[in-house]
């Protein structure tokens, strides 16, 4: 399908400098793109790309001043990242194969709803008294336990695995390999020992647009429910413990872990094997870095930390400089202790 660099750009809001008129029929990143693509540029470190691509149109942001000349046609935009994952996603739609019906073979208990234009892939499961809403997609191995609610239009990808009593909202995505409603990590030591396991009889509660990557595991709440509020993105391998709280539109990296009842504020981003601490709170917009380590609250909002356990940001890059002038620093220490 091919489309104008003018219409491209009344789709994403962007204004044209160039051949308006020219057409693309693809997208491709700016240092490998052909003729007949359209890329992006939003990152600094591929501004020389610019003037060597080969794109037919280059989306960039609305004040980019070029230092020579560009073959390419250019569509101008406040924000070209953004403007370029709508683009993303109209093609998604185009290209899409809408899958509809219920393949052979599955399973659905006779007490299981499921609503308009659903897809259940072979080997699905529903549950007793499982809800499915309209125009959601379930495919092949996924397992819905009994009394799930799955509201619309949300997608479950192949050996999703959602446990009894846990509720997924509207316009979710949640890949492979997902595991929610598992047992928390619940045991009481004993005198002579051992465990004794604690039985959690709570549940997960996820609301409207979550994304949730690949091998995530979220689990049940001891008592209550384990929640992950609206507009939460988490990408793969993440740990949720028990009874921990996800505030609205915050972010959370690959490999992060968060501790049983932590309560993470709102449009907070957690960096990649962070780990977070049980029973503290975190404030909204607050920022954790990788591989730190948070072990107590932060209540101010706003606050950027790194490092194990946190500091500040500014500190930690002067611990760091520090850290890098030891060696030295020893040397000199023993060369004045000799002296003196």
């Amino acid at each position: 399908m091919e489309i104008s660099i003018e219409q491209v750009a009344m789709l994403i809001g962007g204004k044209v400098e160039g051949d308006g008129a020219a057409t693309v029929n693809r997208l491709e990143k700016i240092e490998e793109a052909t003729e007949g693509s359209i890329a992006f540029l939003a990152n600094p470190k591929y501004l020389p790309h610019i003037y060597s691509t080969q794109a037919t149109a280059v989306i960039v942001k609305d004040d980019f001043q070029p230092e020579k000349e560009i073959n390419s046609s250019l569509i101008r935009v406040e924000d070209p990242y953004s403007a370029f994952a709508k683009l993303l996603e109209e093609y998604q739609k185009l290209t899409a194969k809408v899958k509809t019906g219920i393949e052979q073979p599955s399973f659905q208990h006779e007490s299981a709803k499921y609503g308009e234009n659903t897809y259940l892939g072979a080997f699905s499961y529903l549950g007793e008294n499982a809800k499915i809403g309209n125009n959601t997609k379930i495919y092949p191995n996924v397992y819905i336990g009994d009394n799930v609610e799955i509201g619309d239009n949300t997608t479950l990808h192949p050996g999703v695995k959602i446990y009894a009593n846990c509720k997924v909202g509207n316009h979710c995505v949640i890949h492979s390999g997902v595991v929610i409603g598992s047992d928390g990590f619940g045991f009481a030591p004993q005198e002579d020992g051992t465990y004794k396991s604690i039985p959690q009889t709570g549940n997960v509660i996820i609301e409207d647009h979550v994304d949730i990557g690949a091998n995530t595991t979220i689990d049940c709440a001891t008592m209550g429910s384990t929640i992950v509020k609206s507009g939460v993105k988490i990408d793969n391998l993440v740990q949720i413990a028990h009874n921990v709280e996800v505030g609205k539109n915050t972010a959370i990296a690959s490999q992060a872990g968060l501790s049983g009842s932590a309560k993470i504020g709102e449009n907070c981003q957690i960096g990649g094997q962070a780990g977070i601490t049980g029973h503290l709170k975190m404030a909204d917009r607050t920022i954790i870095g990788p591989q730190a380590g948070v072990p107590k609250s932060i209540t101010q909002e706003g606050k950027v930390w790194f490092g194990t356990p946190i500091m500040e940001h500014r500190d930690f890059l002067r611990v760091s400089v520090i850290l890098r002038n030891l060696p030295n620093l020893i040397e000199r220490v023993k060369e004045l202790e000799k002296k003196l």
